[in-house]
């Protein structure tokens, strides 16, 4: 059994992780879907710590995702990123335009502006990757029905240069996607997310001596799954390569952290984890515990101090700056959101939940206001002011309730969202947390009402994301002028006893 590296190097939804090295810097960068801007990218000089530089695709002339139910994890699928001849170059898929072909971007600075997209009309499908040979040669790997296709590519184009052909059909897992190509010595190495992105996933492996195959699979595949193993970690698969300044190899790869009663449900989406590589007779072999990863920091304060955003501000279906505007030192105001009784989200404010506890407030001192914990538009609870009136709505799929209210409550006192973790054993009542929607009154939670998390889990909503936590505005304008974000700790499962015997 692997050894139990529990913790994310980037914790929260962000899935599909693709990553670089350029001398000691590393980027990273992970999929959206529906949420603008998209493709987060961090940087980090240890592989461990990581820090959001920015997205990627940020302004709407590179990217148009949409509101709505239908919208749902729909967008930005699994980019690849890659250095090459003095460039920064990412390439993805966006199924709002997918037959547009992928798009592909460039810079030379990953924390800067990003070139408009450029398209590769003809070869269609998800998950594209770009690699280049010696001569200079790009390919373009991507999913499409019948397995791993290929094509060359004129990557500041889109122009494609060959006819695409399948090159890679797979270990016989399903779902062969997100390959990587990746050269190493004098083979070419084929990385494959297989066997769906749900416990059957895995990474499989083939290699070759020519980018384009034909390719033998690696003895043991999949090379990495944690599929039927009592690990806490599950659903891993989709893993990228890189190697480290002194010669070593290292693995990202997605996964989930479930809990709960059976059959367990996972909240916060799929994560990004790090392994380590060994090479054996020139196949890569997994090292589970290579690295040790330190609790990552994600408490914030925001007081808007700043006129930009911070990166870590997405929305749903639209730019968050369409609709926010910053005033440093007085807040931000939203433009009017959703109509006080509608379902679906219009200009909701947020980011990404990271941790298995935490609370999240928000003081907003003018106008009516949702405090929201979301998976998508049918599957949400929310934390809602109108004047006075403070209300506790749920909506899971038809059903929407408001469960609780309190009068009189001022602006002053800010509305809260709190997840507490699920580690009792041994029980099937229990989902993965228990959500409680409520308000601070001289900075101590007062609870309205606690509901079950597992109906704002992606094993009840579906898709492929996890939850995002926002504010928006209800009817009119509102003002907010601080957000805060607190990881709480969480307890270890209490021990299993032996049953006594009664004499």
């Amino acid at each position: 059994m692997p050894a139990l590296n529990t913790r994310p190097i980037v914790p929260g939804f962000y899935p599909d992780p693709s990553v670089c090295r350029v001398g000691a810097d590393y980027y990273l960068v992970s999929s959206s879907f529906e949420y603008f801007p998209g493709v987060p990218i961090f940087h980090s000089r240890d592989l461990v710590t990581w820090e959001q530089i920015g997205n990627v695709l940020d302004r709407p002339e590179q990217l148009q995702v949409r509101t709505g139910r239908e919208g749902a994890s729909a967008g930005i699928y699994a980019p690849t990123i890659r250095h090459h001849d003095g460039r920064f170059w990412m390439t993805t898929t966006n199924r709002e335009k997918v037959m547009d072909g992928h798009l592909i971007v460039h810079t030379t600075d990953p924390a800067g502006d990003w070139s408009e997209p450029v398209h590769t009309a003809g070869a269609l499908g998800i998950d594209p990757d770009l690699a280049w040979d010696d001569d200079g040669t790009c390919y373009l790997t991507y999913s499409s029905p019948g397995g791993i296709w290929q094509a060359t590519v004129d990557p500041l184009t889109g122009k494609v240069l060959s006819e695409p052909r399948v090159i890679w059909s797979g270990t016989g897992l399903a779902h062969a996607e997100g390959p990587h190509l990746i050269r190493r010595g004098a083979h070419w190495y084929l990385l494959v997310a297989e066997g769906g992105t749900g416990h059957g996933h895995g990474v499989c492996v083939a290699r070759s001596d020519s980018p384009s195959g034909p390719w033998e699979p690696h003895p043991e595949n999949p090379v990495l799954s944690h599929r039927s193993l009592d690990h806490p970690v599950q659903n891993t698969g989709h893993g990228d390569l890189v190697e480290l300044p002194d010669g070593s190899w290292a693995m990202v790869h997605l996964g989930v952290r479930p809990r709960g009663s059976f059959p367990e449900t996972h909240v916060n989406g799929r994560e990004t984890f790090l392994t380590g590589v060994d090479w054996v007779d020139d196949w890569p072999v997994v090292v589970e515990d290579r690295f040790t990863v330190p609790q990552t920091a994600t408490a914030f304060t925001e007081e808007f101090a700043d006129a930009r955003l911070n990166p870590r501000f997405i929305a749903p279906g639209v730019d968050p700056r369409s609709f926010t505007h910053v005033t440093p030192g007085k807040g931000a105001l939203l433009a009017a959101g959703r109509a006080p009784g509608a379902r679906e989200a219009e200009r909701l404010l947020a980011v990404r939940a990271r941790d298995a506890a935490w609370t999240a407030a928000a003081t907003v001192p003018q106008g009516d206001v949702a405090l929201v914990v979301r998976i998508d538009d049918a599957h949400w609870a929310a934390v809602e002011r109108r004047g006075g009136t403070v209300s506790a709505r749920v909506v899971i799929g038809p059903l929407d309730q408001t469960l609780a209210s309190v009068d009189d409550v001022g602006p002053e006192r800010p509305l809260a969202l709190r997840a507490t973790a699920n580690t009792e054993q041994y029980s099937f009542a229990k989902g993965p947390d228990d959500l409680h929607l409520g308000y601070l009154a001289d900075g101590e939670f007062q609870s309205l009402v606690t509901v079950d998390g597992r109906y704002f889990s992606t094993e009840v909503a579906g898709g492929f994301t996890g939850r995002v936590i926002g504010v928006e505005a209800l009817g009119g304008e509102a003002l907010v002028t601080r957000l805060t974000y607190t990881p709480e700790p969480v307890p270890e499962p209490a021990p299993v006893l032996p049953p006594t015997t009664e004499s």
